[in-house]
């Protein structure tokens, strides 16, 4: 419900424009009192007025403030015990996330996070970013598992987003793609942007970011690929979006495509992608720090199944 304010016209300021006598009185900014204005929200004896109209002396203003705007979201210290920490110093945090974990709050999300599960643990981590996700300089998808780094110091926020931004950091995935790519080694170089026709999709489109992901077969299945991936660029969903394009989904990525039987035969209810590699220059000490991060259990089993079909 809107905040109406009614008051009556201060004799200092009659005559003065309605926009300057606004942000005087009720300590807006002439912008914003104008939009007010402009808006049809601001009324002097029951009259709308504009925003350089004069105030009257004995008028009555009345002004109609909007709801404020909804707060962000907020980070909820939540624990979850299969998160663990694999790295851990004065200037960073390296976190082996598990599947149904985000990297921060986000609208419309309600499960838990990994600023959540640190702040849960009592981790300090750096100020620096939105609120919600303070520290946070790279993220993985909630069904993605793998390796997170975040900051814990100013100055490891900087260096790593930095590092990031001019692609230093040494991001390798491991991903079982359906079918199996030809060539069995190559580089997709297509620009990622939001999907069409779903905004909460992205896709291969000609005005979007540009994007380019490196992929080498490393064991062919009975309809599936074990592939290691180097990521150059870090788009949105880029890995699940690039295979998609090449006619080769992740498996259990129904998202994008991928046979929803072989995704039951192997018992994965998400897509078969984890980030198995992290490596960068420790913005610290400056020696390099390489860290690596097993399947987790329902990978280790989808891949098993299909390795069983050989035997």
């Amino acid at each position: 419900m809107a905040d109406l304010r009614s008051l009556p016209v201060p004799d200092a300021l009659a005559g003065e424009r309605v926009d300057a006598a606004l942000s005087r009185m009720l300590g807006l900014s002439r912008t914003r009192a104008a939009e007010l204005a402009e808006a049809g929200r601001v009324r002097v004896d029951g009259v709308e007025v504009g925003k350089s109209a004069r105030l009257t002396p004995d008028g009555w203003l009345e002004v109609e403030l909007p709801d404020p705007e909804p707060a962000g979201p907020v980070v909820v210290a939540e624990d979850v015990p299969e998160l663990r920490v694999v790295h851990d110093d004065a200037d960073l945090v390296v976190v082996n996330k598990p599947v149904g974990v985000a990297a921060h709050p986000s609208p419309g999300w309600t499960g838990p996070t990994v600023v959540g599960v640190l702040a849960a643990r009592g981790y300090r981590i750096a100020t620096s970013g939105a609120a919600e996700r303070q520290g946070v300089v790279h993220r993985l998808d909630v069904g993605t598992s793998g390796l997170m780094v975040v900051a814990k110091s100013e100055h490891a926020y900087t260096a790593l987003k930095r590092a990031f931004k001019e692609r230093t950091v040494d991001k390798v995935y491991h991903a079982l793609a359906q079918g199996h790519p030809e060539p069995t080694t190559g580089t997709i170089d297509a620009p990622i942007g939001r999907h069409p026709g779903n905004d909460w999709k992205f896709a291969v489109v000609a005005d979007g970011k540009p994007s380019v992901t490196h992929y080498e077969v490393l064991e062919m299945l009975p309809a599936a690929s074990l592939c290691e991936v180097h990521l150059e660029t870090g788009r949105t969903h880029q890995i699940r979006v690039h295979f998609s394009a090449l006619r080769h989904p992740l498996v259990g990525d129904l998202t994008y495509g991928a046979d929803p039987v072989l995704a039951a035969k192997v018992g994965l209810s998400r897509q078969w992608l984890h980030a198995m590699r992290l490596g960068f220059e420790h913005p610290g000490t400056g020696q390099y720090l390489e860290l690596t991060s097993e399947y987790p259990a329902d990978l280790a089993a989808a891949l098993d199944s299909l390795r069983d079909a050989y035997r």
